[in-house]
């Protein structure tokens, strides 16, 4: 099998996989963070209208075009310091996922590239490998690690709100196709959410969580300026 035969085959069985997550997710109100209305068999949102507590309003014309989406497909550049890049199908870029609990990445992360530890509050997330080798962990409650280094196929789901990291561990570029149950998923990114908040967390605060000195917390908020 040539080399473009296999990445066609990876691609089948990515979206083969990929389309049992998202079964499992819509049916699953275990896993899914749905706002299911009996009344309307979808809500578009309209973006140009101004948004409330609530969420956006109903788009009034909706066409075909409303449920497709064709971002997916933008080159990616993971010339960062994180070695990663991703394009995002949610509700702020495809309105028609609005109300359906539901969002869709394709990720590509650089050899030695990482997505930090992050979670999405409340959210399962869930994904296949499309290419490269790739280290998928995430972290419980009782603070036990499971991780794993897994290719081309293989699926991987991350437990609501718990927090995950991805990262590239091959010689060549990576690539991943995620869902996470949400529209439009909240990311807390934990080193930056510790070292970047405006207002600063006190000093004495850091200094106790991480038994270290101020000198040294000092020296982590620089790495995560803003």
């Amino acid at each position: 099998m040539d080399h473009i035969s296999q990445i066609s085959s990876f691609l089948s069985r990515g979206i083969i996989l990929l389309t049992l997550v998202m079964i499992t997710l819509f049916t699953n109100p275990t896993l899914s963070s749905i706002n299911r209305n009996p009344l309307q068999d979808f809500c578009v949102a309209d973006l140009e209208a101004s948004p409330t507590n609530s969420g956006y309003p109903c788009k009034l014309q909706v066409t075909s075009e409303d449920f497709f989406y064709s971002g997916l497909n933008t080159p990616l550049n993971t010339s960062n310091p994180k070695g990663t890049a991703a394009n995002s199908a949610n509700l702020m870029t495809f309105p028609g996922l609005n109300t359906m609990g539901i969002s869709m990445y394709n990720v590509e992360i650089a050899p030695g590239g990482y997505n930090p530890p992050h979670s999405h509050t409340g959210a399962t997330e869930a994904g296949v490998v499309i290419e490269g080798s790739v280290l998928v962990g995430f972290l419980t409650t009782n603070y036990t690690l499971y991780q794993k280094v897994i290719g081309p196929g293989d699926m991987f789901v991350i437990p609501p709100g718990l927090i995950h990291y991805e990262g590239n561990v091959g010689k060549t570029q990576s690539r991943l196709l995620t869902v996470v149950a949400d529209d439009l998923p909240s990311e807390v990114v934990l080193p930056h959410t510790l070292f970047a908040t405006k207002p600063a967390i006190p000093d004495a605060v850091l200094m106790k969580a991480f038994k270290a000195d101020s000198k040294t917390i000092n020296m982590l908020r620089t790495k995560f300026t803003t």
